[in-house]
């Protein structure tokens, strides 16, 4: 619930014209804007469900073999608003049902934010209701909530994409610990990067997730030895350069005649160094309840692997639905509950922070 006292404190005075309209509400109607990177996306969430869950993919940067920053926040403004539109006629509410605005303050690229966080503030005003920043990390923990069965405090949540590779150890829905992170590059940025060294179009990792299917893992490439939890993939990288620069000198078609085997071979040891760390961090914290989120959480190898190894280790394993492991709104929406049930609002003084660490 919130109230007046709270509202006036958290939040801009311009975003109150009536005070009449601060009321008890247990189970709000949130809609959430998520924009940290090239995908935009809006959800509503009404009580406990989700009405809508969309996403406007930006396939321009195919083109540049990557995302373009620039690029990426100017397909933001063209996508937001018919995308919003989009919301209200699938969730089947008008906007004078909304009661608070959710957006993604950060991480992410800083023009891409800036979209989101400000589309946020306009919507907030004129509708005279609070705004609720959420950290992009954090709602892909929590995107676990979104449906049942969800997993039990404590847990753990191995957080991986393109731009962040994190073991996350869960208390409760408002309080995270990263006890294990890459030093260097994230496990989604070594599938793409990867894919670029065998000329494979930008997203790399869904197509080597693709041509792994149809392969073995018969080439081996190298475990990095990091202390700890934490991970390192920038060897690996370079690794898997010099390997296939050497195999090339003696056959220059090698990842034409090879790239099944290659792709699954690239994909195994990604996944084992990503679950070798989960298995140590289980063992040292006692913890069965394992979770994985994130863009990387879709690959299929991955998701196998951890059920596999939680079949054998006695964990309870969680995976989220495909549409929730990428960036999206829902889990954006479902983060934005907790801290509407806590008051915790924000005014139109929020700015996106591009660094934003759980």
């Amino acid at each position: 619930m919130y109230n007046i006292t709270n509202f006036h404190r958290n939040c801009d005075p311009r975003i109150i014209q009536n005070a009449t309209k601060i009321k008890i509400i247990l189970n709000p109607t949130i809609l959430a804007i998520e924009s940290s990177c090239d995908d935009t996306s809006i959800a509503i969430l009404k009580e406990d469900a989700i009405l809508c869950n969309l996403v406007a993919s930006q396939s321009i940067h195919k083109e540049y073999g990557g995302i373009v920053p620039e690029v990426a926040s100017r397909q933001h403004l063209l996508h937001i608003v018919p995308l919003l539109d989009q919301a209200y006629a699938k969730a089947g509410i008008r906007q004078e049902d909304v009661d608070a605005i959710a957006f993604t303050r950060g991480p992410g690229l800083l023009g891409s934010l800036i979209v989101g966080v400000s589309f946020a503030k306009s919507l907030a005003l004129s509708l005279d209701i609070p705004m609720i920043e959420v950290n992009h990390m954090q709602a892909h923990v929590l995107a676990h909530f979104i449906d049942e069965p969800a997993p039990a405090f404590p847990f753990l949540c191995l957080t991986v994409s393109g731009g962040h590779t994190q073991i996350v150890l869960i208390e409760s829905h408002h309080d995270m610990k990263v006890i294990g992170q890459t030093l260097d590059d994230a496990a989604g940025e070594a599938f793409d990067k990867s894919g670029k060294m065998l000329q494979l179009d930008y997203p790399a990792g869904p197509l080597i997730d693709k041509y792994a299917k149809l392969g073995q893992p018969k080439f081996s490439f190298t475990e990095p030895d990091i202390a700890g939890l934490d991970f390192s993939f920038s060897g690996l990288k370079t690794g898997i350069l010099y390997f296939l620069r050497d195999q090339q000198k003696v056959n220059s078609d090698f990842i034409k005649d090879n790239l099944h085997d290659i792709c699954a071979s690239i994909q195994d040891r990604i996944c084992t160094i990503l679950v070798n760390k989960l298995k140590q961090a289980a063992a040292q914290t006692g913890i069965t309840e394992i979770a994985i989120a994130g863009g990387v959480s879709a690959n299929s190898g991955l998701r196998n692997l951890i059920e596999v190894t939680g079949a054998e280790l006695g964990w309870n394993t969680y995976i989220p639905q495909f549409q929730y492991c990428t960036d999206n709104a829902a889990m954006i929406a479902i983060a934005a509950k907790y801290k509407f049930l806590k008051e915790e609002f924000v005014g139109l003084d929020a700015s996106p922070q591009a660094r934003m660490t759980i």
